[in-house]
């Protein structure tokens, strides 16, 4: 006779957050790993709305972090794949520039030159004429490298198409309130929509993929063991100059400046070190990031960037705000000092079955996925599997 398991979970896992990784994740855990039983559940009315969104858009390749090699090779070894994964996503069509301050940089344009040697990412001198935008009494040396830019919507769009294609169910507008250990079953969610109504969902496994949210849930869930700051952020959205429109622009290393295309919108990006980050505090379960961006007063910031953007790019300054997006940046308080983006990928130990997830940069997603290859994760027919019994004799 056969023996099934009579306490089989509702899910085999559930997503929290349909952000860009969340996304990901979902569709890893379907198509790689098999699970049939998937449920992403996305506090907004659509997917990659929040920090996927609300964001620089770029494809990193090792330049920006000189101060942390590792984050600096991860981005090399992912941006070919990022290229070869969601090429239309990729906006390659713009001239990519970095310059190097003569003062208060934290690496001179030697340092940087060899940094990047090391690393393998292509660098070559600017032409003339590129060099011509910059304030040449301000500036060291002005070099040429290739780097991208991604189009959320194009992700967005992506994200619909595959999720739909391996049959994971999507929740909008309903956010999870608590984890926690389940009576005959792994793990218990409680999820509530908008209007109130709450679910109770069982699943084998629990991915946080809820990036500023990571520590706000009740029940059994510990909170992540690695200490979080949050920021609230304002990207400005401009309309370029015709002598900047081609071009993405970063100066460093430091209390310095970039502007990058912004593909989603058909602007650019500007942010400035000591001028986007508004306000920070360090993170705590019972403090919702979320809400204190609602609460927050979002008085732009821009002329104070563009007054001192300009004093280097004279150019900048023709340059029109359109508008700014504030969102909620976290980042992991360990690497304040070097600029790491490494990801956080918790197994919470005593809440068997559950992961939080959180990457600084949308190459990381391929870091995430090679830590899931080493996860012994079971779907529930391999469970059910595993509990038929032989016929008695």
């Amino acid at each position: 006779m056969l023996y099934l398991n009579p306490a089989l979970p509702s899910q085999d896992a559930v997503i929290i957050g349909g952000g860009f990784y969340g996304a990901a994740i979902a569709v890893y855990l379907a198509k790689q790993r098999g699970l049939k039983r998937i449920l992403l559940i996305e506090r907004e009315s659509a997917l990659l709305m929040r920090a996927s969104y609300n964001n620089q858009a770029r494809v990193h390749n090792g330049y920006h972090y000189p101060r942390s090699f590792t984050t600096a090779y991860r981005s090399r070894v992912n941006l070919p794949k990022f290229v070869r994964d969601w090429p239309l996503a990729v906006k390659q069509d713009f001239t990519k520039l970095y310059a190097i301050t003569r003062r208060n940089s934290k690496v001179t344009a030697k340092q940087f030159e060899r940094f990047c040697r090391e690393i393998g990412a292509d660098i070559k001198p600017a032409d003339p004429s590129l060099r011509a935008l910059f304030e040449p009494r301000l500036i060291e040396d002005v070099y040429l490298v290739e780097e991208y830019a991604f189009d959320t919507t194009q992700l967005a769009s992506w994200a619909a198409r595959e999720l739909k294609e391996s049959g994971v169910q999507v929740h909008y507008q309903t956010r999870v309130t608590a984890i926690s250990k389940g009576v005959q079953v792994p793990l218990q969610v409680v999820a509530e929509t908008e209007l109130g109504e709450q679910e109770e969902i069982t699943c084998r496994y629990v991915f946080n993929c809820t990036y500023s949210g990571l520590n706000q849930f009740k029940g059994d869930f510990p909170g992540v063991s690695t200490g979080l700051k949050q920021e609230i952020t304002e990207m400005a959205l401009m309309q370029m100059p015709a002598l900047l429109k081609d071009l993405g622009i970063t100066v460093m290393d430091g209390p310095f400046f970039s502007m990058m295309p912004f593909p989603a919108r058909g602007l650019h990006t500007l942010s400035h070190v000591r001028y986007t980050p508004h306000l920070h505090w360090n993170d705590q379960q019972g403090i919702d990031p979320y809400e204190k961006l609602c609460q927050y007063n979002r008085a732009t910031r821009v002329d104070r960037m563009l007054r001192d953007v300009g004093r280097y790019i004279p150019e900048v300054l023709k340059a029109k705000r359109i508008d700014s997006l504030f969102e909620v940046k976290t980042v992991l308080a360990k690497n304040e000092g070097d600029d790491g983006r490494p990801i956080l990928f918790e197994k919470h130990t005593d809440l068997p079955g559950c992961y939080s997830v959180l990457g600084g940069k949308i190459d990381n997603i391929y870091d995430v996925l090679e830590k899931l290859d080493a996860e012994n994760i079971i779907g529930s027919n391999d469970q059910e599997n595993s509990t038929l019994g032989g016929v008695n004799a």
